[in-house]
């Protein structure tokens, strides 16, 4: 095991020509490289050894009360220590493996406090999404089968597809019309592979106005203000047809169809019209009657005998309970190809950039993306709240390079959602939230005229906390009048001032419903991605500290002591994550931090992506390894004032 001992009088024999206090800078480039918690190729080791500063982007200590107690007991000691006489050795593999422990234990009480209500159905739907990749051939989701589920609406169609695809992808609540765009999950069943498509309700062209607006639960009240009565009628009286495209390029795209009723209410005549055009517009596909909400298999077989008269043979089962879906998932593979991948497919492509789009309802989330994709991917409507379920697509950019794009529900105050009483809105906002926690680059997307409010802060500081990379969507530019060279210029202050917690994200101007300035938010996106996983050369960060030290060294305290730090060294990646080794986390004060972490990007870049400053104590190290070597659980973050961190509000 190599140590490395630091005395003062050898760091005092190094003078560099600095007002005192004088220091210097030490550097070992043979050491094993630190961990990162993507375990992705890495370059040589940053290691260094400086006398006095540290620093860190949080007011998060590493400290848990009990040592905070141990510190002050050894304050006597220390207060008369002269920094001239304080000698440390350094085990530069284990204060690697003590920074890898640190960013993980960071990143676990993190993750404890940015709560997500319905969080324990991901908890499940990951486990089983790793039980479904253990078997995947690792073929690309667009070379994959499609299957689509069509229906009028309110018959199940979503809790089959969630029932499919092993999880809580869609929502599932007990109304009409929830389901309005297309779902895409995959599902995996012993050697067969495809995709499934869930789809909205389809509904007849005999309803009426207020009928539809009853089954799809269309309010022209809620987010709309401003938007002129008539407009408001036309897009309820566009959103069936909408809504019924979206299910015809599902059916279209797919070669089997899974046709489902509800076998409590019995055939009615919206089935039979839906049977009717399936079978002339689409005859040449494999189409199954699945009868569903049979949970009781004798009765099952009653309630399907009456479908018979669709003109297909009926199947009971139950996607609540899970009775008949593998008879169903049987009928289905016979009809499908066995999944074979390309004989070139590469690695490469397990790793796909996610770029969440999120932002306030109305903003134009929806129209970005289709304007990406080139098609009409989404529904977009002036209605508030058009988009429920978080819409994955996979895009490949100019330069070839793949993203996976994902639409969002609008997020509202907490406190707007509780006085509504929507069940509804309530899980689209927790699957944007959940978004923005599977993302790689976050789009926050803010209207031009209405700039920057208090709901759009509170979004950026749960992507801060999130660690996401973000690049800030000025959508709707078209609609700033009177416009000059400066204009943009003044925009980006104000958007600088009340947005300070995003300082470091690129804004990007764009009009989505032309198609103007749309390609710049994946190019922007792209230099994001690559500086959140970006690793900085020993040599980079070693200057970099220094300069900050010779410019501005730690202050003192009233005592006389100084900070020092002993050790440096970038940990991980996504984010970028430093840890500094020191003397005395308490001799840092939050000044001095920011102040480090504006040098680190001054001088090394980092645009679009936060960056963690951890810190870790001498003192405490040598207490943990006395009482045995078993590491504490400390307190990283602290509670914020009012309790836990939860949804934004």
């Amino acid at each position: 095991m190599r140590t490395t001992t630091i005395t003062s009088n050898l760091l005092l024999s190094k003078n560099l020509s600095l007002p005192k206090p004088s220091f210097s800078f030490l550097c070992f480039t043979s050491t094993p490289p630190p961990v990162s918690l993507h375990f992705l190729p890495r370059s040589p080791p940053l290691v260094s050894f400086l006398p006095k500063s540290a620093a860190s982007d949080t007011p998060h200590s590493f400290q848990t009360e009990e040592e905070s107690q141990d510190d002050a007991a050894d304050q006597d000691t220390e207060f008369y220590e002269s920094d001239e006489t304080d000698d440390y050795d350094i085990d530069v593999e284990e204060l690697e493996e003590e920074a890898k422990f640190a960013v993980r234990e960071y990143s676990s009480s993190l993750s404890r406090q940015l709560i997500i209500e319905d969080d324990t159905d991901g908890k499940k739907e990951s486990r089983k999404k790793k039980r479904t990749q253990v078997t995947s051939k690792n073929i690309p989701d667009h070379l994959l089968p499609k299957v689509a589920i069509v229906g009028r609406p309110n018959v199940g169609k979503s809790a089959l597809f969630n029932r499919l695809v092993g999880g809580n992808r869609a929502i599932v609540v007990d109304e009409p019309g929830v389901t309005r765009d297309r779902l895409y999950g995959r599902v995996n069943c012993g050697e067969y592979e495809f995709m499934v498509v869930d789809t909205g309700g389809v509904l007849t062209l005999s309803k009426s106005q207020d009928n539809v607006m009853e089954e799809l639960a269309i309010t022209t009240t809620v987010g709309m203000d401003g938007i002129p009565l008539a407009a408001r009628e036309a897009a309820v009286a566009r959103m069936p047809s909408m809504i019924e495209r979206q299910a015809m390029a599902a059916v279209e795209e797919s070669s089997v169809v899974i046709f489902l009723v509800d076998g409590q209410t019995g055939p009615i005549a919206a089935d039979v019209e839906i049977a009717d055009w399936l079978r002339k517009n689409y005859s040449h596909k494999c189409i199954f009657l699945a009868v569903n909400k049979c949970e009781s298999p004798r009765k099952g077989v009653m309630q399907a005998l009456e479908f018979w008269s669709l003109g297909l043979s009926p199947l009971p089962i139950s996607a609540i309970s899970g009775t008949g879906i593998w008879e169903l998932l049987d009928l289905v593979c016979s009809k499908l190809a066995k999944a074979e991948g390309p004989e070139n497919l590469v690695e490469e492509e397990d790793y796909i950039p996610a770029i969440a789009i999120v932002g306030r309802p109305n903003v134009g989330k929806s129209s970005i993306l289709n304007a990406l994709v080139g098609e009409d991917r989404t529904i977009v409507s002036p209605i508030s709240g058009t988009t429920r379920d978080a819409i994955d697509t996979e895009f490949t950019g100019p330069d070839g390079q793949k993203f996976k794009l994902i639409d969002t529900a609008g997020i509202r105050r907490r406190a707007a959602i509780a006085s509504s009483g929507s069940v509804t809105e309530s899980l689209s906002v927790n699957r944007a939230f959940r978004a923005i926690r599977r993302s790689d680059v976050v789009a926050l997307v803010i209207e031009a005229m209405a700039c920057i409010t208090e709901q759009d802060y509170r979004i950026a500081e749960r992507i801060e906390k999130e660690g996401k990379g973000c690049l800030i969507v000025v959508n709707k530019w078209d609609t700033i009048p009177n416009k000059n060279q400066e204009t943009a210029t003044y925009y980006e202050q104000d958007v600088r001032e009340k947005l300070r917690i995003l300082d470091w994200a690129p804004i990007v101007y764009s009009t989505a419903i032309a198609g103007q300035s749309v390609d710049k938010i994946i190019v922007a996106a792209a230099t994001v991605e690559k500086e959140r996983s970006r690793r900085l050369s020993t040599a980079t960060l070693n200057q970099v500290v220094q300069e900050a030290l010779a410019f501005k060294s730690p202050p003192r305290t009233k005592g006389g002591k100084r900070g020092r730090v002993y050790y440096c060294t970038q940990a991980a990646i996504r984010p970028p994550t430093f840890v500094f080794f020191v003397n005395d986390a308490t001799l840092f004060p939050e000044t001095y931090r920011r102040y480090m972490e504006k040098q680190l990007r001054t001088d090394a870049g980092f645009p679009g992506t936060p960056i963690r400053l951890l810190w870790r104590s001498r003192r405490k190290m040598e207490r943990n390894k006395v009482k045995g070597g078993k590491r504490k659980q400390a307190n990283l973050t602290p509670q914020p004032q009012g309790g836990r961190l939860t949804l934004a509000a």
